[in-house]
């Protein structure tokens, strides 16, 4: 059973973030579950640090893109969410490839979604987790 109350395709997923950080970073969302959302941030200068490796900052850029979108398309339609706190834990480094991140709910709240985002790189390997808190809000009439 969906806990998705916004049925969008991965298709209109991914225009709503035509020019934006998203696309300019090459954020992709991939698939789209009954309970999780996947997408994918390449690896390369674009992404790196100084050293050659994933910028953790990019890292989070994609957990919050994923479970900030998946927290809106899990909320009623007379509601949208924005992120309340972030975390992340860097566990292994990437200097090429693929990162792919997976949202699962962990909480779906009237006020408050709770979000968990596991990263790997196209090994397999875990290269960051991260838990996101989002608050859901009223739209306001006429908005």
């Amino acid at each position: 059973m969906s806990i998705w109350k916004t049925p969008l395709t991965l298709e209109q997923l991914n225009q709503q973030s035509d020019n934006t950080l998203v696309s300019h970073l090459g954020i992709e969302m991939t698939e789209l579950g009954d309970d999780y959302l996947v997408g994918t941030l390449p690896v390369d200068p674009r992404t790196h640090q100084p050293f050659g490796i994933l910028h953790g900052g990019a890292s989070v850029v994609l957990a919050e893109t994923l479970g900030s979108t998946a927290a809106n398309l899990a909320a009623d339609p007379d509601c949208y969410c924005v992120g309340l706190e972030i975390n992340a834990n860097h566990l292994s480094s990437m200097r090429k490839g693929t990162l792919t991140g997976t949202a699962r709910a962990i909480h779906v709240g009237r006020s408050t979604q709770v979000w968990e985002i596991q990263m790997h790189n196209d090994q397999g390997k875990a290269v960051c987790i991260s838990r996101l808190t989002m608050a859901v809000l009223k739209r306001e009439a006429g908005a």
